[in-house]
């Protein structure tokens, strides 16, 4: 990936185009979806994907244009209507399957993972709480799954739920106890409540990859053009002095997720003096990391806007 000698630092985004998306399906029909998956299986939930599938492909316009945009750039060729059906497909595949993590039932599926001894040595070690920094490639609720089941560790979800907030509510109600596992981002003590997790011992994922209104961000190269990474989890883990610990769930076919941890950096190293440019280099090396893996399995990648306005 062409490297940046001076990385621009743009002032606070005001209206990322991600949140600008409107929503699309009901409530109901998403509870409808969870019941049929959970009543009749995944087997015929999945047949049930082909149609919804199409119905996106047909009618999101704006998002199938994001969807040909970033499928160009990772593909390095003009995507065809396969290739668009299927990124679409993988997304909905993953949302089915993120039911079954809700409700606790991954016993049917083949989950390999990779270096969970970062994680692990962090537990053995009793160090106290680390982020872990995902983003919208592939699921983070299959990673969440594994941790309470193979670690028992404890992780909180912050998150931005101004967004998808039909999808986020219709799938909290399959588990209504893991509500409690999410810190909702824009209250006054959001910050408090994920340091207070951390010194429990707690892991705090977010979902690095899209930026929050009133937040500043990095201009990074990404798949060969600039990007706006935003740079509050890495401030956030550099002023609680943290490590932080890349964590992605590639979702493979069939029934296989891979989940990949890798150390990115631990910031209770880091002095003041220092911070501003270690926080530089965790950015590049976090989306040096995205590029790798969306090339590894190009259609994980569920941004579906235009990532590089």
């Amino acid at each position: 990936m062409r490297r940046e000698s001076h990385p621009r630092l743009t002032e606070p985004h005001l209206g990322p185009a991600w949140l600008a998306q409107q929503e699309r399906g009901h409530a109901g029909s998403i509870r409808v979806s969870a019941w049929i998956a959970l009543r009749l299986g995944r087997r015929v939930a999945r047949l049930l994907l082909h149609p919804v599938t199409i119905y996106f492909v047909l009618f999101s316009i704006d998002a199938k244009a994001a969807s040909r945009q970033y499928l160009r750039r990772v593909l390095g060729r003009e995507p065809r209507f396969a290739d668009v059906y299927r990124h679409y497909h993988t997304f909905a595949a993953t949302t089915l399957d993120r039911v079954y993590f809700l409700k606790d039932r991954f016993a049917g599926f083949d989950v390999r993972t990779f270096d969970e001894d970062i994680v692990r040595g962090m537990i053995s070690r009793g160090e106290k709480g680390a982020f872990l920094l995902g983003a919208h490639l592939g699921s983070f609720e299959a990673i969440r799954t594994l941790a309470r089941e193979a670690t028992r560790l404890k992780v909180r979800m912050v998150m931005y739920q101004e967004n998808a907030k039909k999808l986020s509510g219709a799938l909290a109600a399959v588990n209504p106890a893991l509500a409690q596992d999410v810190i909702g981002l824009g209250k006054l003590d959001s910050m408090l409540e994920v340091e207070r997790a951390l010194d429990n011992g707690e892991f705090v994922g977010i979902l690095a990859d899209r930026t929050i209104r009133g937040e500043g961000t990095m201009e990074v190269s990404f798949l060969g053009a600039p990007a706006q990474i935003p740079l509050g989890p890495f401030r956030i883990a550099a002023i609680m002095k943290r490590p932080i610990v890349l964590i992605i769930g590639v979702y493979r076919g069939g029934k296989r997720y891979d989940i990949h941890f890798e150390h990115l950096v631990d910031m209770s190293l880091v002095d003041r003096a220092s911070r501003d440019a270690v926080i530089e280099q965790a950015v590049r090396q976090y989306v040096e990391r995205l590029e790798h893996y969306c090339r590894r399995e190009p259609y994980n990648w569920f941004n579906f806007y235009d990532y590089w306005r």
